[in-house]
């Protein structure tokens, strides 16, 4: 495993939610009408700085809405919050209020963040308000069929709304719990090794340490650990294969350090087969559904014909296999890479 500074286009153009996907997300209940949109949220009349625990600009913003407008969209957000959680039960919300509304100005889709309280015990939840942006939606779909994580989320025409994914950030971890005598160096590599993996096979893009986050499980003998994604603004944009190589950012670098000092070439490729056999299994449980993306997908333009060209070049060198010169889509190499573990699993 190695690092490298890997270089990724700052703006990647907002893809519109087609009509064939609104289909594809009704048929599998990821539509919904709601009653707050994204563009509502962006009618505020100033905002001020947040600053993090340490004095620092978070960027995040606290917008400051008109007195007249503050009740309906908290009432609004708390339907949202339903919706989200309990197929639109109001019931779960009954003694919620909404605590903050925060709004970021970095990233492709700008998102709201919601905070949501229970009055009763002061318990809080996080959800996210954002653009719908096909690219991201893509990227959640892929990541709920192929990946051992599900994803919480809605979308209303422009709106998409996320659920808050839990878990300490990538970034934080390496940098504060990574030392942990009490933690099992070889469990956190192996995980990396299989979110490496996952991230190739399905074109997840831009895992640098603060897009994704570690959670850890006390379990009855040793702790477990699993890195999840919170971020898919860059599913199957880029034409660079190493975007879809976690090992070679440099923020993951501590990452990569623990896989060299922790494990053999002889482990990290039974950990490999492992997440390929673990994806092949949700393959053939979720083959249905992963045909009816892949139809949508296909017929839509979610890249450039100069990015597609590049990296079905790069896979094609990287995986010595020339079948990747014969791609026309992103779709197309994430099929071929679903097809390739098939042949190896079955090996």
């Amino acid at each position: 495993m190695e690092t490298s500074d890997v270089k990724i286009a700052l703006k990647k153009p907002i893809f519109p939610v087609s009509p064939a996907l609104q289909k594809y997300l009704r048929t599998y209940q990821r539509e919904a009408r709601l009653p707050i949109s994204y563009e509502d949220l962006l009618l505020f009349n100033e905002s001020y700085p947040i600053m993090d625990k340490y004095g620092k600009d978070s960027l995040w913003e606290g917008p400051i809405y008109a007195n007249d407008r503050i009740e309906e969209l908290h009432n609004g957000l708390k339907i949202i919050y339903a919706n989200l959680k309990a197929s639109g039960n109001l019931r779960i919300v009954q003694h919620k209020y909404i605590d903050k509304i925060e709004y970021c100005t970095f990233g492709n889709t700008h998102p709201f963040r919601i905070r949501i309280v229970n009055r009763l015990n002061d318990v809080y939840d996080y959800f996210y308000v954002k653009r719908a942006d096909a690219s991201r939606i893509y990227g959640l779909e892929l990541e709920e069929i192929l990946s051992p994580n599900q994803v919480n989320y809605l979308v209303d025409r422009e709106t998409l709304i996320e659920e808050h994914i839990a878990g300490i950030p990538g970034d934080v971890f390496a940098k504060s719990y990574l030392q942990n005598p009490e933690y099992n160096p070889t469990r956190i590599a192996k995980e990396f090794v299989k979110f490496n993996e996952r991230c190739l096979i399905m074109l997840l893009g831009d895992m640098r340490a603060y897009n994704f986050v570690m959670q850890v499980t006390p379990d009855f003998d040793d702790i477990q650990f699993r890195i999840r994604a919170i971020d898919f603004d860059q599913q199957f944009y880029e034409g660079n294969i190493k975007v879809y190589l976690p090992q070679f950012f440099k923020e993951n670098y501590p990452y990569v350090k623990l896989g060299m000092e922790h494990l053999t070439d002889k482990t990290y490729l039974q950990y490999q087969q492992e997440e390929k056999s673990s994806i092949l299994h949700r393959v053939r449980s979720e083959r249905h559904r992963l045909t009816d993306l892949r139809d949508v997908s296909n017929t839509e333009t979610l890249s450039s014909a100069e990015n597609i060209e590049s990296l079905k070049n790069g896979m094609a060198a990287y995986f010595n296999d020339r079948n990747y010169l014969e791609c026309k889509t992103m779709t197309d190499i994430i099929e071929l890479n679903i097809k390739n573990i098939i042949r190896q699993v079955k090996l």
